[in-house]
């Protein structure tokens, strides 16, 4: 349910605002705390309901402290990180949360007594690459053989590729692709959370930033992912299919997704969240971060501890996997 955060000035001019929902359940937030939520419920407490600031089902990050640009930033975002936590105790919920937020919103948060969460992802960064080939030159020989290797055999039982957007996303490729989704989302993750009035609405309302990449094999569509085109950078978002072909999710997901980046000139694909299989393909190990007030202080310090331990197991893995990238290593 929408609980969106105002910040007004005597005059009821709007300076600030926080994107907040009230939730009675943890999906479709990557950031997981179904762990705790169980441990609370177990010691007698009510976790649910709790108050959420993301986009909803979307797990990438962008600003959650809204401020009105002709003002002092982190003034403001002081202001809205007391409103929420002062929301939070109010309204007798259990906690906040605030994912998928820039570093630079930490501070406000922190000082407020949120606690500072981190985890991973993994983006491919277009250093200018020209094409698909100027950024495989970049990668170890081996690395660079077995992505063209996986590639061809991805289209190798006749599948072709189709990139759609704007005008060419019509009811009936909707119909498609939410086919796509309900099958594999009804096998892999048990429930899916979107319905079909959804891809409707998205198709009429911001059909020019939606990328469709349709795999086609015998004159019909058999797999898909859905991408968003932002200023910069592409999001990958969710993909189905209704055959099993090798590879063909890392062609549809991470290769075209790369291939379309390039070709428009944007600099991030961010491929949504976990994933360490997309190291392979050029996707790099990227720190996010969220942020969470428990009113509960028992229940607020066993968090506080094992978040300090996680924060030291993200930085380790990080550093790990950066030495394990398919690219080239440079020498000092």
């Amino acid at each position: 349910m929408p609980q969106h955060l105002r910040l007004e000035d005597a005059e009821g001019r709007l300076l600030g605002a926080v994107p907040c929902y009230l939730k009675s359940h943890s999906q479709g937030e990557y950031v997981f705390d179904h762990g705790w939520a169980d441990a609370f419920e177990r010691a007698g407490g009510n976790y649910y309901p709790k108050y959420q600031a993301s986009v909803p089902f979307t797990p990438a990050t962008g600003p959650r402290l809204l401020h009105d640009r002709s003002l002092r930033p982190q003034a403001v975002r002081q202001a809205l990180a007391a409103g929420l936590r002062q929301l939070t105790a109010e309204r007798g919920v259990s906690s906040a949360h605030v994912t998928f937020l820039p570093e630079d919103e930490l501070p406000a948060l922190t000082g407020m007594g949120f606690l500072h969460r981190t985890d991973q992802q993994f983006h491919f960064i277009n250093n200018g690459y020209g094409s698909y080939d100027d950024f495989l030159e970049t990668l170890a020989s081996r690395k660079r053989k077995a992505l063209r290797k996986e590639r061809r055999e991805a289209l190798g039982p006749g599948i072709s590729i189709d990139w759609l957007t704007g005008s060419d996303l019509t009811e009936a490729i909707w119909d498609q692709f939410f086919a796509f989704y309900m099958d594999t989302g009804s096998r892999k993750w048990g429930r899916p959370y979107l319905n079909r009035e959804f891809y409707s609405l998205i198709g009429e309302r911001m059909a020019d930033d939606i990328l469709l990449v349709m795999a086609k094999r015998d004159g019909r569509y058999v797999a898909g992912a859905i991408n968003f085109i932002g200023s910069d950078r592409l999001f990958g978002r969710h993909w189905g299919c209704i055959e099993d072909h090798p590879y063909l999710h890392f062609e549809v997901c991470y290769h075209q997704a790369i291939d379309f980046a390039i070709s428009k000139g944007l600099k991030i694909v961010e491929a949504g969240a976990q994933g360490e299989h997309k190291l392979a393909r050029g996707y790099v190990p990227v720190t996010t971060h969220s942020a969470h007030y428990i009113v509960h202080e028992g229940f607020r310090r066993a968090v506080e501890d094992y978040l300090e331990r996680e924060r030291h197991e993200v930085a380790r893995l990080n550093k790990a996997l950066q030495d394990h990238t398919p690219f080239r290593k440079t020498e000092a």
